[in-house]
């Protein structure tokens, strides 16, 4: 086992409402031990920037300067280091909509969080279980049946000092419901965050998600963000990450009601020498559901992508239409991409695709643009992000749409190119 999840299990002593989940979570992380890299799940990922580190969070943590996104009007809940630093009970939240700490006193909320913490997100997430453990700052979102939340919910992660930051959001849409939730996380300094995300969606409700997993640098970031889908429950969900020194994120649908649809949609940029991984799991559990996945990376010089995308079509499960399809742009021979789109079909009713490509950039276009007058650097820019074009056009929310367009173009310009 390594130093630094002796030190999580030995740090893991909170005694709240949650402990049994939290007992749970310690007594596996104690049986599975550190994954080797034998561990499939972990075999092209090196955990070795987190295996030696010394485990300690942050007991307090300053306000600072959150990045707007222009002409979103969005309530905005910020942790720093892992510390919850809004003041949940001056927010002005609509109608139908409430939003409380998991650090709350009141009887029934405590058993609508419990109902959801530790339960949507599978048990095989090792970094979940740490998160399970040790999360002491969080939120709950709670929206009302019937209700039509137009107002986008923003939960931004900041990290600015070396600690441990562990966040957990968890949110109820009940039947009928609809809302958005952006989840976003940046920071480049020497640090590790566990930030995950719970979802449970009821009857006809709709939930337009997003995640920013934009940490850089000596960052580490290890999430997920997990749901779960009831009957007629429509998900459209986009995911943007970044590389850093360890950055993985693990995303699982789970389809326990007919007629449930999911959208998926997510954009990886690496520069050079980064690592960025990312495992999706899609479960379809009930029959007449749809699941469309499109994940497009893009990767620089000594960098490194990790895909691994799974589709497992239940005995159950009938009438399944499920599509998944990987397409990555290497800009260098010395970036490394490593993809397994899988499909596990239990039931003999459905339709079901799934596919992966690894290319460059085709030089006939870039001599193209460059016999055009325009520079190197720029048709370059140009043409990745042709690549990536679809997806961000298919962005449902135009402010984040218009905010992240110019935002992914001054990644691509940071991006050595060789």
């Amino acid at each position: 086992m390594s130093q630094w999840l002796e030190q999580v299990i030995d740090a893991a002593q909170i005694s709240d409402y949650l402990a049994p989940v939290r007992q749970q979570a310690l007594e596996k992380l104690k049986a599975d031990g550190w994954p080797a890299r034998r561990n499939e799940s972990w075999r092209f990922t090196p955990l070795t920037p987190v295996e030696k580190r010394e485990a300690k969070q942050a007991v307090q943590a300053d306000s600072l300067p959150v990045p707007a996104i222009d002409n979103l009007n969005a309530i905005d809940l910020v942790f720093v280091d892992g510390v919850l630093v809004t003041q949940v009970n001056t927010l002005n939240v609509p109608a139908g909509m409430s939003i409380t700490s998991l650090n709350n006193d009141d009887t029934a909320t405590q058993q609508a969080i419990s109902s959801v913490y530790g339960q949507v997100k599978p048990t095989r997430h090792m970094f979940g279980l740490v998160n399970d453990a040790l999360c002491q700052h969080g939120i709950f979102i709670n929206v009302e049946a019937g209700a039509k939340i137009d107002t986008p919910v923003r939960i931004v992660n900041m990290a600015s000092q070396n600690v441990d930051a562990h966040t957990r959001v968890v949110v109820k849409v009940a039947e009928g419901a609809s809302a958005t939730v952006i989840e976003q996380g940046f920071g480049d300094t020497e640090s590790l965050t566990t930030a995950f995300a719970e979802y449970d969606l009821a009857d006809d409700a709709h939930l337009e998600h997003y995640r920013f997993a934009m940490f850089t640098g000596k960052a580490k970031q290890l999430g997920g963000s997990h749901f779960k889908l009831h009957n007629r429950t429509t998900l459209n969900s986009t995911m943007v990450g970044y590389g850093s020194e360890l950055s993985r994120l693990d995303v699982d649908i789970h389809h326990a009601g007919e007629f449930a649809d999911a959208k998926m949609n997510a954009i990886y940029l690496l520069a050079e020498g980064e690592l960025f991984d990312l495992h999706s799991t899609i479960e379809h559990a009930m029959p007449n559901g749809t699941t469309e996945e499109n994940a497009r990376g893009i990767v620089g010089d000594k960098a490194r992508a990790v895909f691994n995308g799974r589709i497992h079509i239940h005995r159950d499960a009938q009438k399944t239409l499920a599509e998944l399809n990987n397409r990555n742009l290497l800009l260098s021979r010395r970036g490394v991409i490593n993809t397994k789109p899988e499909l596990e079909i239990y039931a003999d009713d459905v339709k079901c695709a799934h596919g992966a490509t690894v290319a460059e950039i085709e030089e006939e276009a870039l001599y193209y643009m460059l016999t055009r007058g325009v520079s190197r650097s720029k048709a370059l820019v140009m043409l990745n992000f042709g690549f990536i074009q679809e997806l961000i056009n298919d962005v449902p929310n135009a402010a984040v749409r218009e905010w992240l367009a110019p935002i992914l173009s001054e990644r691509f310009a940071q991006m050595e190119v060789k």
